[in-house]
């Protein structure tokens, strides 16, 4: 009886999950369940004024839609939002692998705080335009697609936060994001050299570079931008659950993919995460699910051992955290990032640890999980502690126009780091040569 059961556990989950795939009904489920839950938590009238009322934010860093639009207006928009993605990447991916599994995430949880249909839409139209004009097929631009509407705000700012006639703003708005979902794709493969891959947000640290560029500009113009970082921390004791539920889904069904057990799971140490590491296609379906809700909850855990609450842009941070686990991630090379991230904090003062601020630096910091899983726990430590401080500074360049502002100052901190760490590497290796012979 037993057997059976088990064998028709594997079938279900098989629909959702192949060996070195994910399969598009998984997010299409996802997705439903989360526009349920929403529909669930918040009553109708103030759900639907909610949501509009998030369409019609200005959404830079850091708009938590929680306290904009209520808790089931939110989780709407990220169901929404979630199938406009998969149906996107259904038409024109031949394969869901790791990375774009992380990317679906990182727009999940981003949509929590910044991105919703309306702001986001329009960068997929430029990455069409962009595929057109350089002969590309967009497949293979899906990845520059999702991740480019970091910049969303800036779609959504132009058209809501200038004063416009909205004959004017939506217009405008939706041209700028068009505009920028065509350029960032060449942008972003040039910046890749920059940090030689060790920071995993590459794009975000693209879309740091424009959001900078942009808002100079209007600047310049005196044209409004801009920056609030002291939201209110808006959350439920539901919420909490939600995603507790979630990471533990996530790993179960890993869990039982992989027989009921952690064979293998020790193998994903071996992986740096350094760009690109698709976890999918090198450990299979079964060991990824169980490294994303793993980290999942070391996430989860990490705000409330410091006293913090899963509000709007910390749920992103989970999320993020959770879908780089398919992409780069481990527990083996996230900790000591985190890690440093906290030290920093407490010993210079920088940030209240459970802050807003302090939390996204703590889990998006893990951008930079690449450097401890290739250089050791000690360089992680070093660079998370960097991190701390260099983050806590750039958003102010970009007026919260990039979303990934973490992906911005973790771009920096790798190129800073690695060569450092290189040629330490190289002294300790050499005087061990010595040493031997």
């Amino acid at each position: 009886m037993g057997i059976i059961i088990n064998r028709q556990v594997h079938r279900f989950l098989e629909l959702f999950f192949g060996k070195t795939e994910i399969k598009p009904l998984f997010f299409y489920t996802v997705a439903t369940v989360f526009i349920l839950f929403g529909l669930s938590v918040q009553a109708p009238n103030s759900l639907i004024k909610g949501y509009w009322t998030i369409l019609l934010s200005p959404s830079n860093l850091i708009t938590d839609y929680f306290e904009v639009g209520g808790i089931g207006a939110t989780f709407v928009n990220v169901g929404t939002l979630t199938l406009a993605n998969t149906f996107f990447i259904h038409r024109t991916a031949p394969k869901i692998t790791g990375p774009i599994l992380a990317a679906v995430l990182t727009v999940m949880g981003f949509s929590f705080f910044g991105k919703n249909l309306y702001n986001s839409i329009p960068f997929l139209i430029g990455t069409y335009f962009y595929s057109k004009f350089s002969d590309t097929p967009i497949a293979n631009l899906i990845l520059g697609a999702l991740f480019s509407s970091a910049l969303s705000p800036v779609v959504s700012l132009i058209t809501f936060g200038q004063d416009l006639p909205i004959y004017m703003g939506m217009p405008i708005g939706i041209l700028a994001g068009v505009a920028i979902g065509f350029v960032i794709h060449p942008v972003s493969a040039s910046f890749l050299r920059f940090h030689q891959g060790f920071n995993l947000y590459n794009t975000g640290f693209t879309a740091g570079v424009i959001g900078l560029v942009i808002t100079s500009i209007m600047r310049v113009f005196e044209l409004p931008v801009t920056y609030d970082i002291q939201p209110k921390q808006l959350s439920s004791p539901i919420v909490t659950w939600f995603f507790i539920i979630f990471s533990l889904a996530l790993f179960l069904a890993g869990f039982i993919l992989n027989d009921y057990s952690f064979k293998g799971f020790t193998k994903i140490r071996q992986s740096s995460g350094q760009l690109i590491s698709d976890f999918v296609i090198e450990f299979g379906t079964p060991l990824t699910l169980m490294n994303m809700g793993i980290l999942g909850g070391i996430a989860i855990a990490y705000v409330y051992v410091v006293g913090g609450q899963l509000e709007g842009a910390v749920v992103g941070g989970v999320l993020t955290v959770a879908g780089f686990a398919a992409f780069g991630k481990h527990p083996f090379n996230v900790i000591p990032i985190m890690t440093g991230v906290y030290l920093m904090q407490i010993a210079m003062h920088i940030d209240n640890p459970n802050s807003t601020s302090a939390l996204l630096a703590a889990l998006f910091g893990t951008t930079l999980a690449p450097i401890a899983g290739h250089y050791g726990w000690k360089a992680g430590i070093i660079a998370g502690a960097m991190h701390a401080a260099v983050v806590h500074n750039t958003g102010t360049a970009h007026a919260g126009l990039n979303l990934y502002n973490n992906g911005f100052s973790g771009g920096f901190v790798a190129a800073f780091i690695v060569p450092i760490l290189d040629v330490i590497k190289e002294r300790i290796e050499e005087h061990e040569r010595i040493r031997k012979s």
